[in-house]
């Protein structure tokens, strides 16, 4: 009998512990059921819509300084990054075949000049010829036959064109001299604006041949430590926004690497017509004016990494951008919030995008503000309907909804994979 008794309660002891232990698995396995939820904190601050690009950084004006002449260069006077004057000697060609055609075309004129004087000699002398016969033949007027009268006559009137035939060759010389001139002033290679050579393609020795094109010696750009251009290129679907940011006087700040802990701040100053279409994708050329007092820091052809400002908004309250991309599983939504789960439904590729109508693809972009972030409500989560405004890549701007800054928003499950919006 006592030993029955001991079994029973050896029994008993042992349906004890393993109910216990039961019960403490049951408590065990439904605290990991439990989600745990990470969160982000609506907030209040500054949102900045921009649309980047990157480009080069020019001259604002390029000039590009030729030569009208042939020949060797004889020497040059200035180098890479010099500042230059206007009127200022950059270089020079050898002078020598210019001016001998300079002093041929001197004395090409001179001779003409003496050609007239011995022309106008025998005018007078032919006037003074014909004077005489005429008062002979007052005297006498058959002492004188009309043909010798005659040719008294047009011999006069002969040399009197050759004075007008020598005076043109004269104004001819002269300007065959003004040309060779010319040309040996174009043998001095100067500067016609103030600005820095920014290009030298040239060496002392080399031999230059304007015959069929103007060579290029020197590119100079004016003005260039006032200020320089920044070329970007803008997607179509952003140029309107760069239209409006242009007539808002919004700044442009861009980056260069060569400093890249240093912002720098210009606008825009032109936004081209001359649309680039490459591969299917249109671009726009947008031209940037941004001051440069420090040579140093922006250079010729640097690549500008550039954001166009294209609205602000100070002391907003913002949601976080991965609490609008959360969507929750549908084991974790309140049954009253499983309408603002996404419905996957496949589509019949007939009626695509391409279909709609442009009011109903301007409705769908106006209802892309419309969303749907969510709050823990205990082992749930409640949908919060929201109406957002501008967006930045961390936050977007509350325009309607009942949120306050502080609040926390589930932006995903720990331990679990997160669907994205």
């Amino acid at each position: 009998m006592r030993r029955l008794l001991k079994w029973l309660v050896g029994l008993a002891v042992v349906f004890g512990v393993l109910a216990a232990g039961g019960m403490s698995a049951q408590k065990y396995i439904k605290a990991k059921s439990v989600p745990v939820f990470t969160t982000a904190v609506v907030s209040t601050g500054k949102i900045e819509t921009v649309v980047n690009s990157t480009g080069p950084i020019k001259p604002v004006q390029s000039l590009s300084v030729g030569s009208f002449v042939s020949g060797p260069i004889l020497d040059i006077l200035v180098d890479f990054n010099d500042a230059v004057k206007k009127d200022q000697l950059l270089a020079r060609i050898d002078p020598r075949l210019p001016q001998a055609a300079l002093d041929r075309e001197n004395a090409t004129l001179a001779t003409q000049k003496a050609d007239l004087i011995r022309i106008q000699a025998q005018l007078d002398q032919a006037l003074a010829n014909e004077k005489r016969a005429v008062n002979v033949r007052k005297s006498n007027p058959d002492f004188l036959s009309d043909q010798e009268m005659d040719q008294l006559l047009y011999t006069r009137k002969g040399l009197e064109a050759q004075i007008i035939v020598a005076n043109a060759n004269i104004d001819v010389a002269k300007a065959s001299v003004k040309n060779a001139e010319a040309n040996v002033a174009y043998t001095k290679i100067v500067s016609p604006v103030d600005g820095v050579v920014i290009d030298r393609k040239i060496e002392a020795g080399q031999t230059v041949a304007s015959s069929f094109a103007t060579p290029e010696l020197f590119v100079i750009a004016p003005e260039l430590d006032k200020h320089m251009h920044v070329f970007a290129s803008v997607d179509e679907a952003d140029i309107v926004q760069i239209l409006t940011a242009q007539e808002q006087k919004r700044p442009v700040t861009f980056t260069v690497d060569a400093v890249p802990n240093e912002v720098f701040t210009g606008m825009i100053f032109q936004v081209r017509q001359n649309a680039t279409t490459t591969q299917n994708v249109v671009t726009y050329p947008v031209v940037v004016e941004v001051p440069n007092p420090d040579l140093k820091k922006l250079r010729v052809g640097s690549t500008a990494n550039i954001s166009f400002q294209i609205d602000v908004r100070e002391s907003v309250t913002r949601i976080p951008m991965a609490a609008l991309r959360y969507v929750p599983a549908e084991t974790l939504t309140r049954p009253e919030d499983k309408q603002y789960l996404d419905v996957k439904v496949k589509k019949d590729p007939r009626e695509g995008d391409e279909k709609l109508s442009a009011e109903r693809r301007a409705e769908q972009a106006k209802a892309r503000a419309k969303r749907v972030v969510w709050v823990a409500d205990g082992e749930k989560v409640k949908a919060v309907p929201v109406t957002i405004g501008l967006q930045d890549g961390q936050f977007a701007e509350l325009v309607a909804g009942e949120l306050t800054a502080g609040q926390a928003l589930v932006t995903g499950v720990e331990g679990a994979g997160r669907e994205n919006r």
